[in-house]
């Protein structure tokens, strides 16, 4: 694999013009909704065998290269797990990879344009696979699927694949793209018609749950955690239909009819092991969600830019819109209706610096404009400052008395003992209180567009390749 690398580099480096010319495609590319993969150019790339290291982990899993594969994706994580089935039918974790760019922010894809990464379970067949993607390799992940489109979601082309850049995909380097396109080569070659794909907000944890329960697109996401828990309880591939607008697994109709996206649900029949675990599972979940919200966990919205990455690439210089990823996400805390609770606690924090500046045994108050606080918050007609309980005995004009100028006339006032008014309260930052802020330097990061074509990416570190679970 290395020596058809360098062996593409050397291409790329006596074809600078035309790699330049395939730069700027991918710009353009890039500024579409989704991610436009199309390309007439053909290579040998998709063809890379599954690495040996790989290969043995599958066998120690109880696994082989043929056998099924499951993906499983996580966007606030930035991390993509590959799963292969065993002989017995159960699904083993085979490996998780970091992925280098992720777009939008968390929450289900709704139109074209919108920048969003899928949320749902989603479907990949050998169609879907793209050898010869402008961005390395690729393969769609099926979105939308019925539901979506029952939905009104308009978009499409959402793919996983390399550059490291994304206008609505999930991408990951050239060399992680080569091992997950391999992988999912040799599952269809040996006989698996398509690849089920699960893509989340964030794991699902109770943790994640706590924090998120007040989220707009809550209810949809525990939705999607009904699937997501019949993997967990089973670590079997949960089968995936629509009725009434919703998601439902491993059921069917009771009378042996279709489910319709579009139709009620009909009475459904389950298994009733499989059923009790899920309910056990959700049970436990809620459990916890609520005490952990009894215990001060505050309900938060988290805010990107434009998506994010996982923290292994904060190094690396070929990634797309680098800026929106030095702004990091911000972390809004929400108050128990739902609201920004900044906006409250520096409501709370203005009128308590108003009344502070009232100070005791001082006379002749002058009135000041307090300017607007929140209307929950405490709103005193007026603050003061204190001075002299004479005025002066000639009034000066108003720019000698701001410039601090005399003007030829002795000022009397009543002997008062020297006070030092307090300052006026300080201006509130843009920065939403508690804001963590990531400062980076500029110059780490360029707006390189990234390698194209060739496999040009510097080798990443094995640590950086993906995470092998010790036993699972």
């Amino acid at each position: 694999m290395r020596s058809m690398f360098s062996v593409s580099i050397s291409s790329g480096r006596e074809n600078s013009g035309k790699l330049r010319a395939s730069a700027l495609a991918l710009a353009a590319a890039l500024s579409l909704s989704g991610c436009q993969d199309t390309t007439t150019l053909t290579s040998g790339r998709s063809l890379v065998p599954v690495p040996a290291q790989t290969v043995s982990l599958m066998e120690q899993k109880g696994s082989t290269k043929q056998s099924p594969m499951l993906i499983r994706a996580y966007k606030k994580e930035a991390e993509l797990e590959i799963w292969k089935m065993r002989a017995d039918g159960t699904y083993a974790h085979l490996k998780t990879y970091p992925m280098c760019r992720w777009s939008g922010q968390l929450g289900p894809k709704k139109r074209e344009g919108d920048r969003q990464v899928p949320e749902g379970f989603y479907s990949i067949t050998p169609g879907q696979m793209n050898p010869n993607s402008q961005f390395y390799l690729a393969f769609n992940v099926g979105y939308p699927n019925a539901l979506d489109k029952a939905q009104g979601y308009t978009g499409g082309a959402i793919m996983v694949h390399g550059a490291c850049a994304s206008a609505g995909c999930f991408s990951m380097t050239d060399e992680q793209m080569s091992e997950i396109y391999a992988i999912a080569r040799e599952s269809f070659a040996g006989g698996q018609r398509a690849i089920q794909m699960q893509t989340m907000p964030f794991r699902m944890t109770a943790e994640n749950l706590a924090k998120h329960r007040l989220d707009p697109n809550i209810k949809f996401w525990r939705e999607i955690k009904e699937g997501y828990d019949h993997f967990e309880v089973s670590k079997r591939e949960p089968q995936v239909a629509f009725c009434g607008r919703r998601y439902v697994f491993n059921a069917s109709a009771a009378d042996g009819a279709k489910l319709e996206v579009g139709a009620a649900c009909p009475p459904l029949q389950e298994n009733d092991e499989l059923k009790s675990l899920v309910a056990q599972k959700r049970a436990t979940d809620d459990s916890k969600v609520a005490e952990l919200a009894a215990s001060g966990v505050k309900p938060i919205k988290i805010r990107y830019a434009d998506g994010g990455q996982h923290p292994s690439f904060n190094h690396v210089t070929m990634v797309s819109r680098p800026e929106a990823l030095d702004k990091g996400p911000v972390e809004i805390v929400l108050d128990d209706k739902g609201r920004p609770a900044t906006a409250v606690a520096v409501a709370a924090a203005k009128a308590s610096q108003l009344a502070s500046l009232a100070a005791p045994g001082l006379t002749a108050p002058v009135a000041v404009n307090p300017g607007a606080v929140a209307a929950n918050a405490p709103q005193p007609s007026t603050t003061t400052a204190y001075a002299p309980t004479e005025k002066p005995v000639a009034a000066e004009p108003f720019y000698k008395r701001w410039l601090g100028m005399g003007f030829g006339g002795a000022v009397a006032t009543t002997a008062q003992p020297a006070v030092t008014a307090p300052l006026p309260p300080r201006r509130e930052s843009a920065t939403p209180a508690g804001r963590d802020l990531k400062v980076v330097d500029p110059r780490q990061k360029t707006s390189e567009l990234p390698a194209l074509i060739r496999g040009a990416q510097p080798v990443l570190p094995t640590v950086l390749m993906a995470y092998s679970p010790i036993s699972q």
